[in-house]
């Protein structure tokens, strides 16, 4: 659904009227597009104090921005501020970024790199610590489309492992993530022949639930635009929209019910050379206040959302489906992690996604060599968000840094990222796509 008053506040009548009236004024994000694939601009590399990482000026050579220690428009700005360890070190931040911020190009991006705040050393642990709230803050001063991450890298560790989350969050891929914390494992990609950039996917086969419509199709498109071989599952009731998605995409429609008991055996069936990128994308709400709902609605809800997840992810790891050097993803909530009136079951299955991912990544990972991490949306345009009454759409719309709704390619540009054989150190983590809401901020 078109979103009018961004329209609105694009045109010079409506700036001026929405300036006065001191309403939000949201800029069109900039996305990728074949056209436009990454910033127009520099990259400014500044630092706070000394590193505590190595091969970062080596990384960012790599994002795909040309990289420079002075400019007057900076399309992005990378701090690395991996050797603040005191309070006083804080004032480094300050001193680098105070006086360039201004000057980011609109739709620019900020990435700040921390490491992990140590349990050994508290003045290290309270510094790094501090940095979070700084990004947070700092992600709802900048305005005009600009976002602002915080990316960890373990101490004494490389940068290497960064690459591809630096790729990422310094491009147009990124649009409607910000205020967000990444924090890196040690791992890093198996060495090997370099991905194309243009398609990171290829050879690899990916099954993405609920792909007939809205989230799921954008994953599944976007998975296949990066050269993934697709299978697009989704309930039969939905085969006619299923079969269209998938003829669009040159995938394969898969009609299953993720709940039924034979639902990994029939997957695995499918993708007889294994799995590659499992996205979990099914999904159902039935609400109601828990006074009123019934228990139908409950478990419904919970097995479409949780159990199944739970189940077939079980069964295909331990079948060996998801191939070594898989991947993962499953699709969370901002209702998961803030809470929803009248969504009492969807928000407990959407934070059992996030126990789930924060749980089995690291088991997965030692034990299959498999990543497993989550995208939790915010306010995405969908058709259900479109028969949202007005005022509470419009409230959905502007409650985030970003002042507007995201679309759905934004989640599944998240999920195309976690889904890459470089993003092996991105593990655990679940990624909020949601241009920094409000609610659970």
């Amino acid at each position: 659904m078109a979103d009018r008053y961004l329209h609105l506040t694009g045109t010079a009548p409506g700036r001026f009227l929405t300036r006065r009236l001191g309403l939000p004024q949201p800029a069109p994000l900039r996305r990728w597009t074949l056209e436009t694939p990454r910033l127009e601009g520099p990259l400014l590399h500044l630092t706070a104090g000394a590193s505590a990482v190595t091969g970062v000026a080596e990384a960012l050579s790599r994002s795909g921005l040309p990289v420079v220690g002075d400019t007057d428009r900076p399309a992005a700005i990378v701090l690395d501020a991996t050797g603040v360890a005191t309070a006083a070190g804080l004032g480094d931040v300050h001193a680098a970024l105070h006086p360039v911020v201004r000057s980011l190009a609109p739709g620019g991006r900020i990435v700040v790199l921390g490491t992990v705040p140590s349990p050994d050393d508290h003045h290290q642990a309270a510094a790094q610590q501090a940095l979070e709230g700084f990004v947070r803050s700092l992600g709802k001063e900048t305005g005009r489309g600009s976002t602002v991450q915080l990316v960890r890298i373990p101490a004494g560790g490389a940068a290497r492992a960064a690459e591809s989350t630096l790729r990422f969050l310094l491009s147009p891929r990124s649009a409607y993530v910000s205020g967000q914390v990444i924090e890196l494992t040690t791992a890093t990609p198996t060495p090997g022949p370099a991905a194309d950039p243009a398609a990171p996917l290829t050879g690899r086969t990916a099954l993405v639930t609920g792909a007939a419509r809205g989230i799921g199709a954008a994953v599944a498109s976007v998975l296949a635009r990066d050269g993934a071989r697709v299978i697009a599952l989704d309930v039969p009731g939905a085969r006619e929209e299923l079969e269209r998605t998938a003829d669009r995409l040159g995938a394969t429609a898969l009609p299953l019910d993720i709940t039924a008991p034979d639902a990994a055996g029939r997957i695995a069936a499918a993708a007889p050379d294994g799995l590659d990128v499992l996205v979990h994308n099914a999904g159902i709400t039935r609400d109601r206040r828990l006074a009123n709902m019934p228990a139908d609605r409950w478990a419904s809800v919970i097995e479409v959302n949780l159990d199944s997840v739970l189940r077939a992810t079980d069964e295909l790891l331990e079948a060996g489906v998801i191939t070594r050097g898989g991947r993962i993803v499953a699709t969370a909530s901002i209702a998961g992690i803030a809470g929803n009136t009248g969504q009492t079951n969807y928000a407990a299955s959407k934070a059992g996604i996030i126990g789930l991912v924060r749980s089995l990544g690291p088991r997965a990972a030692a034990d299959h060599g498999v990543t497993v991490n989550a995208v939790a949306p915010g306010f995405i345009e969908t058709k259900m968000t479109a028969a949202v009454p007005l005022f509470i759409r419009e409230a959905g719309r502007r409650m985030n840094s970003l002042s507007q709704g995201g679309l759905p390619v934004d989640v599944a540009e998240a999920v195309a990222w976690f889904a890459q054989p470089d993003s092996t150190a991105v593990n655990g983590q679940v990624l909020r796509v949601c241009g920094q809401s409000l609610l659970g901020a």
